[in-house]
């Protein structure tokens, strides 16, 4: 992805109209703990000044260079003449104070992972007092002492806590899956194994051993805690407060190939939350860098660390049973084959920093429904995140800012292989998958369609990315996807330059190439004819402690496509500039911290049309008790279809920890919006409210609700209701069951809609029910059941299928 709010950088921010109006925070939604200043979010829409678009749409030589010009320009402006170790600046982030060493100690006796901290060798290990609350306050004392210990062996690195607290009692302990438990107290570290202020893992443990894991890339400002490995924690709560251990192998890690001792950049954090969340560090932070991870101290040690033979193999077994009704609603429900499936996946460190990946006939099912979302009069297709692990280990070597590698289009491999590699300041990797299903995205500047097909896919990546300065990379990569007549191919190149702690450029282009086959070309509408076009993205930002700036300019062509990646928008040109003052509360303010700030945008299609241009402004603030308000009002024109209309929006968010258990918020907007379907002016009203309720150590229960509605000049167009309730039961950190109720209720006005005939009532009804057994993320065993129901105008809710899974997957770990 939610204690407040859960991501903080998204949530000081407005969202534009082509997104979701507000975050609902919900559990599943991660955010980085690190006290880092926000970056502001950026739309793919929007600007100021003309930008001179022109009519002409056709591809030539002189339209590239006109694209291409500011990206060489500012590329030759920005990078040095020659790549340098440090750039030579004052003001470069090379040029800070020398960071503070801690030298670990190797451990002089076993280590058994209880939650006790009475071995001998605790008493020898490095240890260290956390001194300085980050957030709220800003480096001051912490309302409570902590104490970090590391040591390690030739196989793991070990790290342990002893929490202190006044009121034991107090103490947010509950029972849940890993990566869920955010909202409760935590200890933990951040390990940056090859001390590049680039990328760095991070590991936390509650009192009770839940686990939670991440992969922080500061440089993208990509926070995901998808990503799990293998490792194990153990806590208990005292009468002082808790202790916890945790011991990390080393062939979890990927991490320099040296003789000697290692240099990492190191953090030990706490959450301490109270009426008000404290984040407790090891270091004081500079609220005025952009980069968290170039303010780390330093942890010498680790001589001699061994991964082993670094090699997992995980063995999965599937069976399945899908019963579906052909004919609605009389037909029977036709009871389907039951069928199993053997797969294996392997993990294979061929060194410290170099790992091969490799799958066949692997199971990539699902066994948690996503996260419900409206489709109802929305221009563009929705995003889901990838959640499978083969995908997700390694997938920011993958990331760029143009998002030309979304994994998720990969939907049904039947084999895949990844490699990737740090050597020195170059960073790589490749993968390949055979994909049984092709889905196809086609995407256009005023909306995107979508079609899936039965032919077979190859998709193959290839990325390097070269690292410069104290913060800055330079890289390229291509996707290539193709098969049956189909081509899709992307050639990239990109830039991030940090050329002072508070400033940054990132750049960006890409050249696309696709062919279409007869049965897509026919399905989907599109030209049969080759397509090759280009886009471009630049960004400058200027974010210093109390306020920041920032623009961005994107250019995709009408013919662009990146069909391994998530791009639902293209064929147009857009400019959007913003910023913000930021306050921070003094102890004893009623707030913690508040921001104003505002935005101009202006976009047009590459035909030179008009999409959107206007004004927007913001405040917020987050208060007592974890709350966050947030108030946006956006003026506007927005061309849709030919036709351009003015629009007003309002809209408000709040969220709070109104007790230990229960959290909630609300968020709603009101104003104009279009009619999609119809094109016509519309009136919009959303209401979005969510609470979450801990009923004692093991029980969670998480209640959320849409309701939208549209109003034209005969009446209501559509109404909209969607609760969705999810109940788990958490026996122990490794087991629980669950239940998932997902349910939809769209009104509509018949006599209203004059482009498409419509039912005036469509229901639909999702249940799942889910036992997880989890060792560690890849010896688990899930049983479940899933059904799916339908009803309209013809007939009531009638259960269209229904699924019965068993998955059970071992972790061979060497």
């Amino acid at each position: 992805m939610n204690s407040q709010p859960p991501d903080r950088r998204r949530a000081l921010y407005p969202i534009g109209k082509n997104q979701p109006a507000f975050t609902i925070f919900l559990p599943r939604v991660a955010y980085s703990p690190m006290t880092r200043r926000p970056r502001p979010i950026t739309m793919n829409r929007g600007g100021v000044p003309d930008l001179g678009l022109r009519k002409d749409t056709q591809m030539n030589r002189q339209h590239h260079l006109r694209r291409f010009l500011p990206l060489i320009l500012g590329m030759a402006v920005l990078l040095p003449g020659r790549v340098s170790p440090r750039p030579a600046t004052t003001t470069s982030l090379a040029n800070q104070e020398t960071p503070v060493v801690h030298h670990a100690r190797k451990a002089s006796s076993p280590i058994v992972l209880d939650g006790i901290l009475d071995e001998p060798a605790w008493d020898s290990a490095l240890q260290f007092d956390l001194e300085y609350e980050v957030q709220p306050g800003e480096n001051i004392t912490p309302p409570v002492r902590t104490i970090c210990m590391v040591t390690y062996t030739d196989r793991f690195i070990y790290f342990g806590f002893r929490a202190f607290d006044p009121d034991p009692s107090r103490i947010r302990a509950r029972y849940s899956d890993r990566d869920t438990a955010w909202g409760d107290d935590w200890v933990g570290v951040v390990l940056d194994t090859f001390n590049d202020q680039r990328r760095a893992y991070e590991m936390f443990s509650t009192p009770l051993g839940v686990q939670i894991d991440a992969i922080n890339d500061d440089v993208g400002g990509n926070y995901d805690d998808s990503w799990n490995a293998i490792w194990k924690s153990a806590g208990r709560i005292t009468e002082e407060g808790y202790e916890v251990e945790m011991a990390i192998p080393f062939n979890q890690l990927r991490f320099q190939k040296v003789d000697g001792e290692q240099t990492w950049g190191f953090d030990a954090l706490r959450s301490y939350p109270r009426t008000d969340r404290h984040h407790i560090g090891l270091f004081p932070r500079d609220r005025g860098n952009n980069s968290y991870l170039s303010q780390t101290v330093k942890l010498v040690g680790m001589e001699g660390a061994n991964p082993g033979r670094n090699l997992e193999i995980i063995p999965t077994l599937t069976g399945s049973r899908s019963d579906t009704r052909t004919n609605l609603p009389e037909g029977t429900l036709e009871k389907g084959d039951t069928e199993g499936e053997l797969g294996v996946s392997l993990r294979w460190g061929l060194t410290p920093n170099m790992s091969l990946n490799g799958a066949y006939n692997p199971d990539f099912s699902q066994v948690e429904a996503d996260i419900l979302q409206l489709g109802v009069n929305e221009q563009f297709a929705l995003f889901f995140p990838e959640t499978r692990p083969f995908f997700l280990e390694g997938a920011d070597y993958f990331n760029t800012d143009l998002r030309l590698v979304h994994t998720r289009s990969i939907a049904d491999p039947d084999s895949a292989v990844k490699l990737t590699a740090k050597q020195g300041r170059g960073t790589w990797g490749i993968f390949s998958a055979d994909d049984a299903i092709t889905n196809i995205l086609v995407p256009g500047p005023e909306g995107s369609t979508s079609g899936s097909f039965g032919s077979s896919t190859l998709s193959s990546v290839g990325r390097y990315r070269y690292d410069f300065g104290a913060n800055s990379t330079i890289g390229g990569m291509v996707t290539d996807r193709r098969g049956d007549g189909y081509a899709n191919t992307v050639i990239s190149a990109d830039t991030v330059y940090r050329f002072t702690s508070a400033d940054m450029v990132k750049a960006s282009f890409a050249l696309a190439a696709t062919e279409y086959n007869d049965e897509m070309v026919t399905a989907l509408g599109v030209d049969e004819d080759p397509l090759q076009d280009s886009a471009i993205a630049l960004e400058y930002n200027h974010g210093v402690r109390n306020w920041w700036v920032n623009s961005r300019y994107e250019d995709f062509g009408k013919g662009f496509r990146s069909d391994l990646g998530f791009r639902p928008r293209v064929g147009y040109q857009s400019l959007r500039v913003s910023g913000a003052r930021v306050w921070w509360g003094e102890k004893g303010d009623f707030f913690r911290r508040s921001a104003w700030g505002g935005a101009a945008f202006r976009s047009k299609q590459q035909s030179g049309d008009l999409l959107d241009q206007g004004v927007q402004s913001w405040f917020n603030f987050q208060g007592p008790r974890q709350s966050f308000v947030s108030v946006v009002g956006t003026i506007s024109t927005r061309g849709f279809s030919g036709q351009e209309f003015d629009l007003w929006n309002a809209g408000a968010s709040f969220n709070m920890q109104a007790t230990a258990d229960i959290s909630l918020g609300l968020s709603a907007e009101i104003g104009d919006s279009i009619d999609f379907t119809n094109v016509q002016p519309a009136e919009e009203t959303q209401l979005r409210p969510f609470i979450r309720y801990h009923l004692g150590r093991h029980l969670n229960l998480q209640y959320t609700h849409i309701f939208s509605a549209l109003d034209v000049e005969g009446g209501r167009l559509f109404r909209v209701h969607a609760p969705e309730l999810r109940v788990v039961h958490q026996f122990d950190t490794r087991t629980f069951i669950r239940a998932i109720f997902q349910y939809t209720d769209i009104w509509r006005d018949p006599s209203l809609y004059t482009a498409t005939t419509v039912d005036e009532r469509t229901r639909t009804l999702l249940t799942q029910l889910l036992f997880s057994y989890k060792v560690n993320p890849q010896t688990a065993l899930y049983a479940g059941y899933t059904d799916n129901q339908l009803g309209n105008d013809e007939f009531d809710l009638t259960r269209t299928d229904r699924t019965f899974f068993l998955k059970l997957g071992y972790a061979w770990v060497r």
